[in-house]
């Protein structure tokens, strides 16, 4: 059996959503399960429904949960108008939208959100989702059948960012879903959303429908988990920034890893873990175009120098620097315990036997980093730096690579270097303004035939 997951702009509308059921269609020999996304744009919207609540601005809170209803109505009329299930699935959705004006006038009251009420009014999305295209998918003919992923899904109490309880979601799989799948249906579930093991809703963080579709295809052994989205795979670069980026037929799960982690936004990093751990490959299609070839996302991909480029702005850099480093046992781990216990997570670390160098995406905790860190010597804060990273799984064993890398950065300006413990990456510190720049630079030299 396969996993298909289908992002947002995949079931964005009637026209996507019936794309979704034909594509469904063509595989129906492997054994569906489908999970899919809110339709496109929506859980920001719910979002900012919660946020103006929560703030008092409940007319403005209130627009936006009609501007919502009128589009999933509009969609269930497109897709359902004339059917006998049209009203019935028309009057659950109309059911939900009652409830988040319910949940919306609550927090106006109350005058806070909390990670917990946040968590029911965003899941709202995927809540509304899979009901419409399961019952899209029944028009088309086809054996669907919805499954709330709340109900399989299950997690820690850490609402906003759950934990999702492997044991427990592999008992629930085979519960409910392994004889659904054996009877020859299409379980249909919504991504991103789940539940404590008392039933109240949680979220997996934003990105967290690939996170859902890896987390069931484990459970269920799958054979493939497919990531269904509007754009052809993965690319040697952001097309945004590299015009000519290519497609990459074939990707190591390792190297993908880091282009996620490095920006890429194809996949949710998180996405590879499970999958990693059970050696199920990932396909990455384009819905508009299902007849691509798409990415394949392997363990045992060749081997290559560079794979791809990636890179992200609004990068923080923090130096610690004192005399008092020299030769002193513990010091890195004093130092890392601080960032530690202000939630703070940190991506590039460069060290010499005085200094400290480290990058942040994060910059919220800044202020109590930087005073903490004071106790260990002089700190420094440079803001308006970039990350472009080199991946691929041979870089580490070459040389030239590196040397032609740096070279075709030219007079960009240069404030960090650091090649990755596995030789899997080459990061490169950058002025945030030029990363874009570097980018193209580095493209043109490994992928446009510069030499």
């Amino acid at each position: 059996m396969i996993v298909a997951k289908f992002g947002g702009t995949s079931v964005g509308d009637a026209a996507a959503i019936a794309r979704t059921a034909a594509i469904i269609r063509g595989r129906l020999d492997r054994q569906p399960m489908v999970v899919v996304s809110a339709l496109a744009g929506t859980t920001n919207r719910l979002i900012e429904i919660a946020e103006h609540s929560a703030k008092g601005e409940l007319i403005v809170a209130l627009a936006i949960l009609e501007e919502l209803r009128t589009r999933h109505f509009d969609t269930v009329t497109e897709l359902l108008g004339g059917h006998e299930t049209h009203d019935e699935v028309a009057a659950e959705v109309g059911a939900m939208f009652d409830e988040l004006a319910h949940l919306a006038e609550a927090l106006s009251v109350l005058g806070h959100l909390t990670n917990r009420s946040h968590d029911a009014v965003a899941a709202m999305g995927e809540r509304l989702s899979a009901p419409i295209v399961t019952a899209a998918m029944q028009r088309a003919g086809l054996p669907a059948v919805f499954v709330d992923a709340r109900l399989v899904m299950l997690t820690s109490e850490d609402y906003g960012r759950a934990e999702p309880l492997a044991d427990d979601i592999a008992a629930a799989c085979r519960a409910q879903l392994a004889p659904l799948v054996r009877e020859g249906k299409v379980p249909v579930l919504g991504g991103y959303i789940g539940a404590t093991r008392g039933g109240v809703t949680t979220t997996l963080g934003r990105g967290g429908s690939d996170f859902s579709a890896s987390l069931f295809g484990a459970a269920m052994e799958a054979e493939a988990i497919e990531i269904w989205t509007d754009v052809d795979g993965m690319l040697t670069a952001d097309p945004r920034v590299v015009p000519d980026a290519r497609l990459i037929g074939h990707i190591r799960f390792d190297e993908a890893a880091e282009l996620a982690n490095f920006g890429a936004k194809v996949l949710h990093p998180s996405t590879i873990t499970p999958a990693v751990k059970r050696g199920i490959p990932v396909f990455v299609f384009n819905s508009r175009r299902p007849e691509g070839t798409g990415t394949r996302i392997t363990f045992d991909a060749p081997r290559t120098p560079v794979r791809a480029i990636a890179g992200k702005t609004r990068t923080v850099v923090v130096k610690i620097r004192s005399p008092r480093m020299l030769a002193t046992p513990g010091a890195l781990r004093k130092i890392f315990e601080v960032f530690e216990k202000n939630r703070t997570s940190v991506d590039v670390v460069a060290t010499s036997e005085v200094s400290v160098s480290v990058t942040l995406d994060d910059d919220q905790h800044i202020d109590a980093v930087v005073g903490q860190l004071a106790a260990f010597g002089d700190v420094s804060v440079e803001r308006h730096r970039g990350i472009v990273a080199l991946v691929g799984a041979g870089l580490g064993e070459s040389t030239e690579t590196m040397a032609r890398a740096l070279t075709a950065l030219g007079d960009l300006r240069l404030h960090m270097v650091s090649l990755s413990a596995t030789g899997i990456n080459l990061t490169l510190i950058v002025d945030g303004d030029t990363v874009h720049e570097a980018m193209r630079r580095l493209h043109a030299a490994f992928f446009n035939g510069a030499a």
